[in-house]
């Protein structure tokens, strides 16, 4: 069975967070990643492979090849696999533990990185501002390599979530309290801000802590960590010293 127009229609048009959120599909490319959300609670719409010896066993599947493949794949170098899981229903919760609250994050690199760095450091659930980059865009799937299937996202209203959250409030700044110097928490929200901006005044209002990394270098000038590089420092720090 080859590539329907209507189905080369549809996988090109999820490149749009509006087609995803009418459809709610989105796609996922390459063999260890499809692989890690075929192994997860996410529902499969579609699977497209250029060798179905590795999928004979499930449904949906639909071999196509290696030039079809590159039609509806936005890899330089597709990788075997292409397929469209359904995007699963928010349910907001106000966990305890630690707890990851993005402001207005802008880059789906580094949202991929910083959805890699919660799975690595327990953390289960990250919330992120209504104008956050999605995280069903294929840029941050790709990056996030599969671990965007074991984590608990919710976009919502920042403020209104930190008003209604019984848990301390850590808020990474520049001019902060020492990170390596601060008694951390077991249970927290850390706020990590927009790439040029950082968090917003209103959201610093609901803070009830600041926290910073200091820089060691003689000159002192750098300006700024990225914010996946802030956000592997500070959870490296919150888990070691809790």
């Amino acid at each position: 069975m080859s590539l329907s127009k209507n189905q080369l229609k549809l996988i090109t048009s999820l490149s749009q967070k509006k087609y995803r959120t009418a459809h709610h599909l989105f796609v996922a490319e390459g063999t260890k990643i499809v692989a890690e959300f075929l192994n997860s609670t996410f529902e499969l719409d579609q699977l497209f492979c250029v060798d179905n010896t590795i999928y004979k066993n499930l449904e949906k599947v639909t071999e196509i090849s290696e030039t079809e493949l590159k039609k509806i794949s936005t890899l330089i170098t597709p990788n075997n696999v292409l397929a469209l899981f359904k995007i699963p229903a928010e349910n907001l919760s106000f966990k305890s533990g630690f707890i990851v609250a993005l402001d207005e994050i802008n880059d789906p690199g580094n949202l991929g990185s910083i959805i890699r760095l919660c799975d690595w450091f327990g953390v289960e659930q990250l919330i992120c501002s209504t104008n956050t980059v999605d995280c069903y865009n294929q840029k941050v799937v790709q990056s996030s390599m599969g671990s965007l299937a074991r984590l608990s996202i919710i976009y919502t209203d920042l403020e209104v979530y930190l008003q209604n959250s019984k848990l301390p409030k850590y808020a990474a700044i520049m001019d902060g309290e020492n990170v390596y110097k601060s008694k951390l928490p077991t249970s927290a929200v850390l706020v990590m801000g927009n790439e040029a901006n950082g968090i917003r005044e209103s959201i610093l209002k609901l803070i009830t802590n600041t926290i910073s990394i200091p820089r060691f270098g003689a000159l002192k000038q750098t300006e700024s960590l990225n914010v996946a590089t802030a956000a592997a420092i500070l959870l490296s720090e919150f888990k070691r010293l809790t």
